[in-house]
């Protein structure tokens, strides 16, 4: 066996076995730079030397960084200087450890120190653990090192850099070698942020004296800069804020004010032989980058009180005066400070919040997701989120949550009783183990990164620098998982769990959220009832019980859910309701409990409008569905007739069989919605989609195919009865159900009707004359049976596109329809028929109905002008007496302008005139007709996406209104709630109402244009 070097195993050196167990990776180099380097050789065997080697996060990259820092001393300073190191290395421990945990930990500040060798004697600053620098001796050592800086020939800009990466070296050695804790860390760094941006304004002023002596000028530190909790490289935030001096213009001032300011920008920004400090980002201010750099506190004010949105007035929460014109800026933070607690008060806070943190969590790129310890799912933006979100809420009334870092403002959540102290400590661990995650990973190149870095290597010094050090790659990822973790368990819990603590018991000694906070609270989140929802939370949470133990552990997640809809209040008592009918049932709760997806697909469902809870409230075991892997998957129509043919066989009578068969039907109904609203929302845990953008057309066929074969079987149950109850097995005649319209075409909505044609034959040896009687009697009977007053949903059987229309018999035998559309059929007859598909009774005489009827309906000839003529004639006339006087012709989806009836006339006329010839167009379904008639070339591809895209987005919006309101629709509804619910059924985001009918519009707009071209014109 070999060495890494290439010497046999039996020669190797016991400085070799020490560095690898100092845990170096290459410890053949590490040997050779010993042995090269000048004074290092007498280190090889120095077991105090190796060990503080090996307590650094990278002992490779800390001995390179000595050498070269040795070197760099040597060349510029003199071998004097080079040996005041090396003894300081073997004498001096603290100084010792501070430099090899910063050379170890960050290849950026070793480049800096090769570069200024002389700056390792700032290490002996602020020597004691207890000595925490501040903003003035920042300052104060700015200065020094910003002189020394122009002695040595650097200009005063590129002395300030220096300087500040020198002031960094003294904050990095504190961190690395646990002097201070990550808070203190992070506050350091916002001190010398401060400074340096003072002394960045020192040089603009002295660069621009005139523009200095015309304006007072104040900058206002924000995000983490101004609440003391910066990290090691990140945008510094600022706001400007100026005003005159003397008797100089306000133009004038504010322009001055405006060099200075970007002169200020510059000096921190600008890379250099020196390298940069960091950006200086002023996009916080009013308008953004679209706004004025700088502007008068009136300027300020009146923006804020007029134009701002939620999320501006959570940053000003952070906001604080860091340079320039000190009472100028107490001014500012005591004018926008009132403005920040009434936030929580304005109409659209909860939409703002929402979309704030859907819009962070979408922009993340798919493949760093998993990595991004900032803004990912159980990352520190999560923690920073909920704790402001709360202090927005609270800090109106309670004025010692107004603290602008996020760790003091957890104490203080903690210490008023809004968060649990258990959870808060949690909190404060995992974000201060992030943090920390955070700044070790910028430290090592001095980069503005939130990523987890994926090679081993750079893991496990990451690892290692955080005390890992027997697996420090699989330790760190253990510990980090576990964090992310709770971190996303508690910002789920964190603003929901303490309501319920205001209406249960707690604990002795626990702080409890006064009924007025909770109020707050809730209103907060959107409920229109805050009282109400108290009730409902007292009577859902309250007591000893194993039921009200088990809610106290599922609400604080469901009333999250609930708060993501658009109707919150409806959701909870939906909830209140359910739990009351199934709440002793043992598998109830259990199955919301251990099944994730059971719990959020309840809340999604009771909280997406009124169709879908009313049809559960009825018979809410049917709750079970949304737990069972297969639970939401609609039924095909064998399976259906199967159960419902077998629940009619079991029953007593005619009106005991069509209970039990409305019941499959009612069951099936709320499959298929709940079904529905869940795709609508997406999958657990993924995130939002931009507005609008999700795949409606699955959906959309979804719910056409379900809901037509479940009430296709359901006709097939009541025809079963009907018979059973009068003629036993066996009726006198052959009887069929055509399915027409959307029901023929396998597309019908919710609250659609049963357009049918029934049609019967006589048995052999029956008279015409019985048959028809009995086969009107069974007609009859199925309508009474399907309308019996119930619970359960009724369903309309229609039948006026029969021969004669109303005025017509209700059945007809085969050859009766074969005469009338011999002799007296229309051509709008003809149209109907196209739709026509038999869908209960004897299947031999349905598909010899439609044998029958395929001639009409596909002319061998195609359509006569005339004939063509007559439909656009139909057409127009529809359009103008059959639309609701009032209706809007842009959003009415079956009779407006590009609505349903225009793309579905549009479709059908193709068909007439050329299905005979073209077979793929021999189809019932709008769809698929429109993929044939591109494919024959009778549509091009954007047309047949235009019309395709119309329909279906049609199609959905008259489906979202029947779940919204429960009850059919043609039109958006006008109530703001409902509008917002069929919003997010459509896949927009709160406040976005406005966008869903410019984009209906839009589409339907597109649409017409091709019916125009196509169906009037062509």
């Amino acid at each position: 066996m070999t060495v890494p070097d290439g010497r046999p195993e039996s020669r190797r050196g016991s400085t070799y076995t020490r560095l690898v167990r100092s845990g170096f990776v290459d410890p053949a180099a590490a040997e050779r730079l010993l042995d090269d380097a000048d004074g290092l050789a007498a280190l090889r065997d120095d077991p105090v030397f190796l060990d503080a080697l090996g307590a650094t996060a990278d002992p490779d990259l800390a001995l390179l960084g000595l050498v070269r820092l040795a070197e760099a001393l040597e060349a510029k300073r003199g071998a004097a200087e080079r040996q005041e190191l090396l003894d300081t290395v073997v004498s001096a421990k603290p100084l010792r450890d501070r430099l090899l945990g910063v050379l170890g930990a960050s290849e950026a500040l070793a480049d800096h120190l090769a570069r200024h060798p002389g700056d390792w004697h700032a290490l002996v600053t602020f020597e004691r653990a207890d000595l925490h620098p501040g903003t003035a001796e920042f300052e104060r050592a700015l200065a020094e090192g910003a002189a020394a800086g122009r002695e040595a020939g650097l200009v005063p800009s590129d002395a300030l850099r220096a300087a500040y990466r020198r002031c960094l070296l003294t904050v990095a050695a504190r961190d690395v070698t646990g002097t201070t804790d990550v808070a203190e860390t992070a506050a350091e760094l916002a001190d010398l942020a401060t400074a340096t941006l003072r002394a960045a304004l020192a040089i603009a002023t002295d660069e621009h004296p005139d523009d200095a002596a015309a304006c007072r000028l104040a900058v206002i530190g924000m995000g983490k800069c101004g609440g003391h909790e910066l990290n090691y490289v990140s945008d510094v935030d600022v706001v400007f804020v100026a005003e005159p001096r003397g008797d100089t213009p306000e133009g004038t001032a504010l322009r001055a004010a405006t060099r200075l300011a970007s002169r200020m920008m510059r000096v921190c920004s600008d890379i250099t032989p020196e390298g940069t400090i960091w950006p200086v980002d002023a996009n916080l201010r009013p308008e953004g980058r679209n706004g004025p750099l700088v502007r008068t506190l009136s300027s300020h004010l009146a923006y804020y009180q007029r134009w701002a949105k939620t999320w501006e007035f959570q940053a000003l929460l952070k906001a604080r005066p860091v340079a320039g014109d000190p009472a100028l800026g107490q001014e500012y933070a005591d004018a926008v400070s009132p403005l920040v607690w009434q936030a929580a008060e304005r109409e659209n806070f909860v939409p703002d919040v929402q979309q704030m943190r859907r819009r962070v969590v979408a922009s993340i790129p798919a493949d760093r997701l998993d990595r991004e310890l900032k803004l990912g799912p159980g990352g520190l933006r999560d923690v920073e989120f909920a704790v402001q979100l709360l202090q927005l809420v609270h800090g109106r009334s309670d004025a010692t949550l107004r603290s602008g870092g996020t760790l003091d403002a957890l104490a203080a959540l903690a210490a008023g009783g809004y968060v649990g102290r258990a959870d808060a400590a949690a909190l404060d661990a995992a974000y201060r183990f992030l943090r920390a995650m955070e700044h070790r990973i910028q430290l090592h190149r001095l980069r503005r990164t939130h990523l987890v870095p994926e090679s081993e290597a750079e893991q496990r010094r990451l690892g290692r620098s955080l005390g890992f050090r027997t697996e420090p790659v699989a330790e760190l990822g253990k510990e980090w998982r576990r964090h992310a973790r709770e971190v996303r368990r508690l910002h789920e819990k964190l603003f929901y769990r303490p309501l319920l603590d205001a209406v249960a018991q707690l604990e002795p000694g626990e702080i409890r959220l006064s009924p007025k906070a909770a109020g707050q609270r809730l209103g907060a989140l959107g409920y229109a009832d805050p009282a109400a929802a108290l009730r409902h939370l007292e009577a859902l949470a309250s007591g000893v019980t194993r039921k009200a133990a088990i809610q106290r552990t599922l609400l604080p997640v469901l009333l999250g859910w609930f708060a993501d809809s658009s109707d919150p209040d409806a959701g909870l008592l939906n909830f209140h309701k359910v739990s009351d009918a199934l709440g002793k049932t043992p598998w109830y709760l259990r199955l919301l409990r251990d099944e994730g997806a059971a719990a959020e697909n309840l809340a999604r469902v009771l909280s997406a409008g009124r169709l879908a809870p009313d049809l559960l409230l009825r018979a809410p075991e049917a709750v079970a569905l949304l737990g069972a892997p297969e639970g939401l998957r609609p039924r095909d129509r064998e399976a259906l007739e199967q159960e419902t043919l077998a629940a009619v066989g079991r029953a007593e009578d005619a009106e005991k069989a069509i209970v039990a068969v409305r019941g499959v039907r009612r069951r099936e109904l709320f499959r298929t919605a709940a079904a529905d609203i869940v795709g609508a929302y997406g999958r657990p845990g993924a995130p939002a989609p931009e507005n609008g953008s999700r795949d409606h057309g699955a959906r959309c066929d979804l719910v056409g195919r379900a809901v037509s074969d479940l009430n296709a079987a359901a006709l097939a149950g009541a025809l079963r009865a009907a018979v059973r109850a009068e003629w036993g097995d066996t009726l006198p005649t052959r009887f069929a159900v055509i399915g027409m319209g959307r029901f023929g075409g396998r597309e019908q909505g919710y609250g659609s009707d049963a357009d049918v044609l029934l049609v019967h034959e006589p048995r052999e040896g029956v008279g015409d004359e019985e048959a028809a009687k009995a086969a009107f009697a069974v007609a009859n009977e199925m309508r009474r049976l399907l309308q019996l007053p119930t619970t359960d949903p009724p369903l309309l059987i229609d039948a006026d596109l029969r021969p004669e229309g109303k005025s017509g018999p209700l059945v007809r035998s085969l050859a009766s329809y074969a005469a009338y559309y011999r002799r007296w059929s229309l051509v709008w007859e003809s149209q109907a028929l196209l739709r026509a598909e038999p869908v209960a009774g004897d299947a031999d005489l349905g598909r010899r109905f439609v044998e029958m009827i395929d001639p009409l309906r596909y002319p061998a000839e195609g359509l006569s002008e005339d004939a063509v003529r007559e439909i656009r004639r139909l057409k127009a006339r529809m359009e103008t007496e059959r639309l609701p006087r009032g209706a809007d012709r842009t959003t009415h989806t079956k009779l407006g302008r590009g609505g349903l009836s225009d793309v579905e006339w549009t479709v059908q006329l193709l068909q007439m005139r050329h299905g005979h010839a073209e077979p793929r167009l021999r189809t019932t379904r709008t769809r698929e007709a429109l993929s044939a008639a591109h494919a024959a070339g009778f549509l091009d591809a954007d047309e047949a996406r235009i019309l395709d895209e119309a329909w279906v987005l049609a199609t959905c919006v008259r489906n979202a209104v029947m779940l919204v309101r429960g009850r059919p629709g043609d039109t958006f509804p006008g109530d703001p709630r409902e509008l917002a619910a069929v919003g997010r059924y459509l896949g927009y985001e709160p406040g976005h109402v406005g966008d869903m009918l410019d984009d209906y519009r839009r589409v339907t707009r597109r649409a017409r244009a091709v019916v125009e071209e196509r169906f009037y014109g062509g």
